[in-house]
């Protein structure tokens, strides 16, 4: 096997380090030749493409064809930085274009290892207009409902970011990898680098992990597993009982009783439920727009049986705009995969404050709502704490939710009930008892299907 790091390796070697001996089969599109000196009859560029060719023993930018990762086949198609810096010309664009045609005749995810600096400047607007062929592969090969996974490498920049890059459902970055829109000589001389790093890009909402090179193949498979393409799979099982052990657990007696179960700092939270529940767990990361919630998790899972599942967890606390938005991104994304989707209920609401609000509350809380709404795939919800109103139900199934003991759902939280109500805070207690949001009033009122002990 090459010895190379998958950061700075070349197009080849990229691959290879992915197939191992699984091996690689190149495919070329149909010579689509370039007059002198291109397009543009750049002085020079003939010359620039012949050297490059001899330093790298490629043709173009972009190699590309089908392999197998872990056993999973798929398309592949690596840049080469070497050329001409991994720039993207009309032929790149002819190869992008035939990557991506070729993985929707196939039916194969498609893998992009990605290292460039953007469009070709030799070949102006011919070049740029590569970026509207690229995106408009990509659009086929979505409604396809076939999986696009991106490897971003040292360095990711420019259209190829923005198309290749930024454009897959999945983004995985190199450790250490220069990332962004701005190339290294045409960002602002006092720009922070660390917001162009693989990291920063993380830290920001938009690349889904950053993985160390030596796990790199590993997280590929898990990925190409879980995403698929798949046949048609069952809907997502409850999650098993955490909150009380004993599947007759007592229920609670009151309205304020249901309430304070809830808040229980002692009773198990997301993360338990999807520990229990996954083998494998594949976070998304980010809301793709600036920001993150750490209080809504969002990825694909793996159950010991192999089946995967797609989850959105609520983690007690107020959801944030940016966690909606990550939200409805995992539940189209599962939906255009045909994968099921497993959702997680608890937290007191959406977010309240003023920096939510200037961030959009309540058209997150909208999307979400609607990309429940559309969901064709099954969707199962579990509330394993608080149901704080519409920042609650906004990721609940109609239809298929489901209730622990140690939950509760309401149109509002007793307290701000008593309060609108001029109640003093003697009557909160009796006030919850009105609201009828223990568990076993919710499968009363057609609310819950079951209660999990």
């Amino acid at each position: 096997m090459p010895d190379a790091t998958p950061a700075r390796a070349t197009a080849r070697e990229a691959i290879a380090l992915l197939t191992g001996a699984a091996g690689f089969t190149e495919h070329r599109p149909s010579p689509s030749p370039l007059p002198p000196d291109g397009p543009l009859g750049w002085a020079g560029y003939d010359a620039a493409r012949e050297r490059a060719s001899a330093r790298t023993g490629e043709e173009e930018s972009v190699v590309y064809g089908t392999g197998v990762v872990g056993d999973y086949p798929c398309v592949l198609l690596s840049f080469e930085f070497g050329f001409l810096g991994g720039s993207l010309g009309r032929q790149t664009g002819d190869r992008l274009a035939a990557a991506y045609e070729l993985a929707l005749t196939r039916r194969l995810p498609l893998l992009a290892l990605v290292a460039t600096g953007g469009s070709r400047m030799q070949e102006g607007m011919v070049a740029l207009t590569q970026l509207q062929r690229v995106a408009a592969a990509s659009v086929r090969l979505r409604a396809a409902g076939l999986p696009q996974i991106a490897v971003v490498r040292d360095p990711t920049t420019g259209g190829g970011w923005a198309t290749v890059g930024a454009g897959a459902d999945v983004v995985l970055a190199l450790s250490g990898a220069q990332v962004g829109f701005a190339g290294s000589r045409v960002r602002p001389p006092d720009a922070d680098p660390y917001a162009y790093s693989a990291e920063g890009q993380f830290a920001a909402g938009q690349v889904d992990a950053v993985v160390p090179a030596d796990e790199l193949t590993a997280t590929v498979t898990h990925w190409l597993r879980a995403l698929g393409p798949h046949e048609e799979l069952p809907a997502a099982p409850v999650p098993g009982a955490l909150s009380a052990g004993d599947p007759a657990a007592p229920l609670p007696e009151t309205g304020r009783e249901a309430v304070a179960r809830a808040r229980d700092p002692r009773r198990p939270r997301a993360e338990a439920y999807l520990a229990d529940y996954f083998a494998v767990r594949l976070p998304l990361h980010g809301d793709r727009s600036g920001s993150t919630d750490p209080g809504l998790l969002c990825g694909f899972g793996l159950r010991a049986d192999g089946q995967p599942v797609a989850y959105v967890a609520q983690c007690g606390t107020p959801t944030r705009p940016a966690g909606y938005r990550a939200a409805a991104r995992t539940i189209r994304l599962a939906d255009r995969l045909g994968i099921p989707l497993l959702t997680l209920v608890d937290t007191p609401g959406a977010a309240n404050d003023a920096e939510a609000e200037r961030a959009g509350a309540g058209a997150a809380i909208a999307d979400t709502f609607a990309a429940i709404a559309a969901a064709r795939v099954p969707v199962t919800t579990l509330v394993i704490g608080e149901g704080g109103s519409g920042g609650a139900l906004a990721l609940a199934a109609p239809g298929n939710t489901h209730v622990t003991v140690d939950s509760y759902f309401s149109v509002i939280a007793p307290e701000l009930a008593a309060a609108i109500l001029k109640r003093p805070p003697s009557e909160t207690g009796a006030t919850a008892d009105q609201l009828r949001l223990r568990p076993q009033d919710l499968v009363d009122l057609g609310f819950a299907r079951s209660i999990v002990g």
